[in-house]
């Protein structure tokens, strides 16, 4: 039996890039390639880099270094690989670098430096396809690419334009996950909202039946499937209205990922976000008289270059009158080849950057306190991550994993990783929840 190539794999990055990891995992793994965790004994390592923000880049970097030090046969992919003379500046030794989605040119980088030793004992993958996620919880991407042209974004410019993958495709590949015991899909792309505007909405085959590229079916068939589907990277346009009624039936989660970024509308324009921001907050109260139970989560950036104190201050309220369930902050950081840094606006700070980010999370830590205690002395189902001798730790309908907060779970049966169960809830603090299994 011939012995199979060893490739470590380091994936970075967003939910988007994980799921192109998982792609190219899968492909090495039907080619008969062993994954690998340490570099050093390797054939070869893979490092799929994030390109988005300054700090990111410099994290890309250091894991190529690091795989150049222990290993010296190294290929790169992914968002930072879409500007490759950076790489090949500082790492001209790298055996080969692509893009983004580009799993073609990967395999073919891969070939190249490590012929695949077919064996047809060993050339063997899942029918989902191979999973860098915990068995229980899996991401689907529904499209490539982003049609906005936000300012201080360069995902168009790494990614492309929006390409939305038929939802017979989808479907097809989330029905696999679900059968292979995954019963959470989480639902990513960089404009979820905005899914099948490219294809014109086409229909395409699924069980026998035509399903339209439409995110309001889409997210009705994905519910059909008994997993929890939850939905991230939501622009805040019209036709979500018709989701939210899915979430008020209880055919998707009550949790909606939607990308804010700013209130303030001097800001918003600047940025050039997308989707009518000024009603937002009468969109999300009319959300909630669809679905009381609706959780959101969003980002928001402090520092944008010419943000006045006004500018901030509006956001405050904003962030005030909302109440939105889970936030998170950062600070601005310029990144090469944006648009915001040729707009001849002044740079904020960091020192006012940091005040702005301090005081933001003091004022959201309140409102995630407040939100949280009104679920106490309530039933809840949650879904456990973590397994623990007396007390597990576990998930909220309200909750994504890695991103949002937790629920502790005191249980007199052991708790295994993936089982979900009701949770009576006794106790909050500012971000978690804290109950006994039921």
């Amino acid at each position: 039996m011939t012995a199979q190539p060893k490739i470590s794999f380091v994936s970075l990055g967003c939910p988007k890039a994980l799921v192109d990891s998982e792609r190219i995992i899968t492909r090495l793994r039907a080619e008969g390639y062993e994954l690998v965790k340490t570099h050093q004994g390797a054939d070869a390592v893979i490092v799929n880099t994030c390109g988005f923000l300054d700090s990111a880049k410099a994290e890309s970097l250091e894991a190529i270094g690091a795989a150049l030090s222990e290993n010296g046969k190294v290929i790169v992919t992914g968002c930072m690989g879409a500007e490759p003379e950076q790489i090949r500046d500082r790492f001209p030794g790298v055996l080969a670098i692509t893009g983004p989605q580009a799993y073609e040119s990967v395999m073919g980088a891969v070939h190249e430096a490590v012929p695949p030793a077919h064996d047809p004992f060993l050339d063997l993958v899942p029918p989902q396809g191979v999973k860098l996620t915990p068995r229980h919880y899996a991401y689907l991407k529904i499209s490539e690419g982003c049609n906005n042209r936000c300012t201080f974004c360069i995902i168009p410019k790494l990614r492309g334009d929006l390409v939305s993958r038929p939802a017979g495709d989808v479907l097809w590949e989330a029905e696999k996950l679900v059968a292979a015991g995954v019963k959470e899909l989480l639902v990513v792309s960089q404009d979820t909202s905005a899914y099948g505007v490219d294809i014109k909405y086409a229909t395409s085959t699924w069980q026998d039946r035509e399903v339209r590229a439409r995110f309001l079916d889409l997210s009705r068939e994905l519910g059909s499937l008994g997993a929890w589907v939850r939905l991230h990277y939501v622009y805040p346009y019209p036709h979500v209205d018709e989701v939210v009624e899915l979430m008020a039936q209880g055919t998707v989660l009550p949790y909606l990922d939607i990308p804010f970024q700013h209130a303030s509308p001097t800001v918003l324009k600047a940025m050039r976000r997308p989707a009518s921001q000024e009603k937002t907050a009468d969109r999300i109260r009319s959300w909630r008289e669809i679905c009381p139970d609706l959780a959101i989560r969003s980002t928001f950036i402090v520092g944008f270059p010419g943000e006045t104190e006004e500018d901030f201050e509006f956001l405050l309220q904003w962030l005030a009158e909302a109440k939105l369930e889970r936030v998170g902050c950062f600070k601005y950081e310029p990144v090469r080849g944006a648009t915001a840094n040729d707009l001849g606006l002044p740079a904020v700070p960091p020192e006012v950057q940091q005040s702005r980010w301090e005081r933001f999370m003091a004022a959201q830590q309140a409102i995630s306190a407040k939100r949280l205690q009104s679920r106490v002395g309530r039933r809840i189902k949650v879904i456990i991550d973590e397994a623990g001798p007396t007390v597990a730790k576990g998930r909220s309908q309200w909750d994504a994993p890695e991103i949002d907060g937790a629920v502790y779970v005191s249980s007199r049966r052991p708790l295994r990783v993936g089982d979900m169960l009701t949770v009576k809830v006794e106790r909050a603090d500012a971000y978690d929840l804290h109950g006994i299994a039921v």
